[in-house]
């Protein structure tokens, strides 16, 4: 699901820019980084930064945000959340 974020950043120059800008990414790195599981959490931790690029990510990837929130969670470590 990170590195559908990515795409879906990558698809957008404004969201592009404003994520490199927060991270320090550079965009000639953005392919090498894409295997390194920290940075895949950076592409999360940015989608989910705002209800506007939360919802606007699951709806072009056909998610729900919150399943966008437990891949942050699970990637970042925090296991598989059982809210049963």
């Amino acid at each position: 699901m990170a590195i559908q974020a990515l795409g879906w950043l990558a698809s957008d120059a404004g969201q592009l820019g404003k994520f490199l800008n927060i991270t320090g990414a550079q965009v000639e790195d953005l392919r090498q980084q894409a295997n390194q599981p920290g940075f895949l959490i950076s592409v999360l931790d940015y989608v989910m930064l705002s209800d506007d690029t939360i919802l606007g990510f699951a709806e072009a990837a056909k998610l729900e945000p919150e399943q966008v929130t437990r891949a942050q969670f699970v990637l970042s470590g925090g296991g598989v959340q059982d809210w049963t």
